[in-house]
């Protein structure tokens, strides 16, 4: 996976940038970030209570907070090694 879809979900969710999280929604190889993408605008789009869009907000917010700390503890730390 790469860290930049959870990067640009984070962005469009908090600047409420919809259409480009859709397009993200479609594009990205994530499948779980899609699913959480897709209950997200659904509910924001169609539901009439709060706290439906509030509980699919936050799962979105919590997976993508996992995704990208799961990435970081996978990616090896680059050090650059100074030869003198």
């Amino acid at each position: 996976m790469d860290k930049v879809d959870y990067d640009r979900a984070l962005y469009y969710t908090h600047r409420s940038e919809w259409d480009n999280l859709l397009i993200l929604m479609v594009r990205t190889k994530d499948d779980l970030l899609s699913k959480r993408i897709e209950h997200f605008l659904h509910a924001y789009h169609f539901s009439h209570d709060y706290t439906v869009v509030e509980r699919n907000l936050y799962t979105l917010l919590r997976y993508i907070e996992h995704a990208n700390i799961t990435y970081s503890e996978e990616q090896p730390l680059e050090v650059d090694v100074v030869k003198m």
